[in-house]
């Protein structure tokens, strides 16, 4: 069963480490990415709260219930104060995507000074899912910041990286004001130079694409530090937009908090139609390394997505 905000523990019993995660599907199985943060929280000052940067780990599964722990597939980097993976960075949301061309796997995340004033995306590839990934660099994509981020791969191979940047859409610079999403390169290195700025002053984060019917839908977070505020979705035609905003898909108790979590990202599930898991972090600022995972079924009426809280669930519902 999935239990959404209880502990979840690996086949080794220990408590997952994959906080701001997302889940690559590949050769049957699925690989979940996520934040280490199995270290001492402290508090950074502004009501910043962070552990140091422990790298990223790497889980697998076929079932989506037990997961065996792959390790850590991109390791930091302690001796060096000046790399963006040294310990007293910031490294997030670490998302993962197989390209078919060059059989390489790469990983976007977010890296930063603990003053999130670096605002750069970073890049690094394996030749397995399982690693260990290779760090290549880091870039402010376009030419703008960038902090929370995904990636996106459509049906036809074609990537986008989806970042909150400081654009205010009028000259004017904001931090988390604007989405932009940037069509990679055809060996999702780097930008392709066609990007578009979406969700202009609206200040939103945390962002999680998926497509269902030929329409790609988007859900994302208000901008409230590690607090829980408010889901919002949109769908469009394009991945690059326009986006028409349709509101808040959670429904019932706590649905104006995300049930007490934030969105990281939306997991198609393999082999079923209209199959979709919305997977968010429900963070612990005071102990980041025990904060908990919120997985929820996605359910529809037409085109609109309804998501209501579960005790506990499991696959079954989608057959």
């Amino acid at each position: 069963m999935i239990k959404p905000g209880s502990q979840w523990f690996d086949m080794d019993g220990n408590l997952i480490q994959a906080h701001g995660g997302g889940i690559l599907y590949h050769n049957g199985i699925y690989y979940w990415y996520g934040e280490n943060k199995n270290g001492k929280t402290i508090e950074a000052g502004r009501a910043r709260y962070r552990v140091d940067a422990l790298g990223v780990n790497c889980y697998s599964s076929r079932d989506l219930i037990t997961w065996n722990c792959e390790g850590t597939v991109l390791k930091p980097v302690p001796k060096d104060p000046s790399h963006d993976l040294h310990p007293s960075k910031v490294i997030e949301r670490p998302k993962v995507v197989y390209n078919d061309r060059t059989g390489k796997y790469v990983m976007w995340m977010h890296v930063d000074t603990a003053d999130y004033l670096y605002a750069r995306a970073g890049i690094a590839v394996s030749d397995s899912p399982t690693g260990p990934f290779e760090y290549i660099d880091s870039m402010r994509p376009n030419g703008w910041e960038s902090r929370d981020l995904t990636v996106f791969k459509d049906d036809d191979g074609s990537a986008y990286l989806i970042y909150s940047s400081n654009d205010n859409g009028d000259g004017t610079f904001r931090s988390n004001g604007t989405l932009h999403i940037s069509l990679l390169t055809d060996d999702y290195l780097s930008q392709s130079g066609t990007f578009t700025h979406n969700f202009v002053k609206a200040r939103r984060e945390a962002p999680a694409i998926f497509k269902r019917n030929g329409r790609y839908y988007c859900v994302s977070s208000g901008c409230s530090g590690w607090d829980p505020n408010e889901a919002e979705y949109a769908i469009s035609d394009s991945v690059l937009g326009p986006w028409e905003v349709k509101g808040n898909p959670c429904i019932g108790p706590e649905n104006e908090k995300t049930f007490y979590s934030q969105s990281t990202f939306v997991l198609p599930l393999q082999n079923k139609k209209d199959a979709f898991i919305f997977m968010a972090d429900r963070w612990i600022k005071e102990d980041l390394r025990d904060s908990r995972y919120v997985w929820l079924p996605i359910m529809w009426e037409g085109d609109r997505m309804k998501i209501a809280w579960r005790d506990e669930w499991d696959l079954s519902m989608f057959e």
